[in-house]
């Protein structure tokens, strides 16, 4: 057994599916054709990827979780080198800054469908 990828559910795969080819540089379609509800996106080296499902009945997690709301289930950790410029650019390219940021050294963004992402560098995550 090998894992190919996490799975996002979404309102809208592609659009979901294009946020993060944005957010990461070199990933690219994998498989899902224009029009599909799925959409699997894979890193160059083409190791364990990310797809996206649309979702008719979506209802993105509440961060950070409340009792009676929809919990997240699983959020992204991604290791950057420049916290501060990546955390910009993600917000430039449809991320939102989470208003509960729980450690210092991390950024926890929100993708455009409203799952948590974390942004770190190698040196904030290990000393968390």
């Amino acid at each position: 057994m090998r894992l190919t990828a996490a799975t996002l559910d979404a309102p809208n795969a592609r659009a979901l599916a294009d946020f993060y080819l944005r957010l990461l540089p070199g990933w690219r379609v994998w498989r899902g054709e224009e029009g599909q509800d799925w959409v699997h996106i894979r890193p160059p080296d083409g190791g364990t990827g990310l797809s996206f499902q649309t979702e008719p009945a979506y209802r993105p997690p509440l961060w950070p979780s409340a009792p009676d709301r929809q919990q997240m289930m699983i959020h992204l950790d991604i290791e950057v080198d420049d916290l501060a410029a990546e955390t910009a650019r993600a917000v430039a390219e449809g991320a939102r800054l989470a208003a509960f940021q729980p450690q210092a050294g991390v950024r926890v963004l929100l993708d455009p469908a409203g799952h948590p992402f974390c942004l770190h560098t190698e040196t904030d995550r290990q000393t968390q």
